[in-house]
């Protein structure tokens, strides 16, 4: 059956705008529309050629739409991760005791899907907590119509300081933050949280910390105060256990949790709970390996699902499950799913600009990747070393980023450490 392109399904499509989340506005119009694109209908190479030249071009329009906004698919990996992330928020949600919530710390390389799973995971609780209370803020006060913000998702800063952190989280709610000192910071940021209902506080990029520098270590000192706010502190970075963030923690094998000391800014400003120690859940969103059975069956049933989406003409049903292509973009991706999507998107529009319509080794081959871009910090590990390039990639592996076994951290530089006038005196 013949099924032409629908103009207004594009045209939708198309003017879906891509709000950023780290602002209150634009976290509900992503979760209000987070909803999977509408894909070009699939048709074959007989009915695309029996389509008029203008809707030829429309479909052909849909059709890199579509290659270039595939779904958020569900991996072994980002599974876990989801369930801790989940069984986390919503069992601190419910708790009425004032006792410090434990946290999460996601970590990962770059471009392995950590944000996506956990912004997901966070719209999915909000949407089922606002059903609950009937999209009404439970602690508003008689008279008012606060907002309600169960979840707020804020960008560390590239260079983060305590007040620029502060101000971050601020910016979400569009709080006022100008001529604020410090303590007036803090204070604001926990009024924010408490009368918006906020319940899970995400912090993404907190390997932008470098733990070198005295800034960014009375940055996560106040991130430890903001456990004591009654909301569960999500934290996402690349390779957090080398990244010196766990420098001061211990690792409680009983618990399997790593417990941090409490903050001197909640000693400070009032904010301390009654549980001493703020503790870390560590989890880790891996790539895909291919050696075990099952490693191998759950890349071939990613890459079914990535063949499922596409709408190339001449594709195979076994395209990108079939002979060795499935080793092949393994070796091509290092197992990372944005490189792997990255490969795909950008082979899909090669193979319909050159008229051949489906992917094979050949054309992929000349498929260069680059992944350039302003929002990530190559310095903190967020785009990760793409395969076949003068550089490595990473080995999560080797770095000892499993929680289960834990390795000793990075040690941190103390280059810029000042030991005191006697090490400048050489007494």
């Amino acid at each position: 059956m013949n099924q032409e392109p629908d103009r207004q399904d594009l045209a939708e499509a198309l003017i879906r705008s891509s709000p950023r989340r780290d602002t209150y506005a634009g976290w509900q119009h992503w979760r209000k529309t987070r909803g999977p694109f509408t894909p070009a209908p699939q048709l074959t190479f007989t009915e695309w050629r029996a389509l008029s030249p203008a809707k030829r071009s429309l479909h052909d329009l849909h059709r890199t739409a579509t290659h270039v906004n595939l779904p958020l698919q569900e991996t072994p990996m980002s599974l876990k991760v989801a369930r801790l992330v989940n069984r986390r928020i919503r069992n601190n949600a419910l708790k009425t005791r004032p006792s410090t919530r434990a946290g999460v710390m996601v970590t990962g390389w770059g471009y392995q899907g950590k944000t996506e799973t956990v912004c997901e995971v966070a719209a999915e609780f909000e949407d089922a907590w606002l059903a609950m209370h009937n999209y009404i803020h439970p602690g508003v006060v008689a008279g008012t119509r606060d907002l309600h913000a169960p979840v707020a998702y804020v960008q560390t800063p590239v260079t983060a300081k305590p007040k620029s952190t502060c101000q971050s989280i601020l910016d979400f709610f569009g709080a006022e933050a100008r001529r604020l000192t410090l303590p007036q910071l803090i204070r604001q940021v926990a009024d924010s949280l408490d009368d918006h209902g906020t319940k899970a506080l995400i912090l993404d990029d907190i390997t932008r910390l470098r733990m070198h520098r005295a800034d960014d270590q009375d940055t996560l000192d106040l991130i430890r105060a903001f456990m004591s706010m009654n909301v569960t502190l999500v934290l996402i970075g690349v390779d957090i256990l080398g990244s010196g963030l766990l420098r001061q923690g211990r690792w409680d094998p009983q618990r399997r949790q790593w417990i941090l000391p409490p903050s001197r800014h909640a000693r400070i400003h009032g904010l301390e709970a009654t549980q001493t120690e703020r503790r870390f859940d560590l989890v880790e969103l891996d790539r895909f390996r291919y050696s075990t059975p099952d490693q191998i069956a759950a890349f071939h049933d990613h890459l079914a699902g990535l063949q499922a989406n596409l709408r190339l003409l001449k594709a195979p049903p076994d395209m990108l499950t079939g002979g060795n292509m499935p080793e092949y973009l393994m070796r091509r991706s290092d197992g990372v799913v944005g490189l792997l999507e990255r490969l795909i998107e950008d082979g899909c529009q090669e193979a319909m600009d050159s008229g051949q319509e489906n992917l094979d080794e050949a054309l992929l081959d000349d498929i260069v990747l680059s992944l350039d871009d302003p929002d990530r910090d190559p310095q903190a590990g967020e785009i990760p070393a793409i395969p076949g390039s003068s550089s490595p990639a990473p080995d999560t592996a080797a770095s000892g980023m499993n929680p289960s076994r834990p390795s000793r951290a990075r040690g941190r530089n103390t280059t810029f450490d000042d030991h005191g006038p006697e090490s400048r005196t050489g007494g």
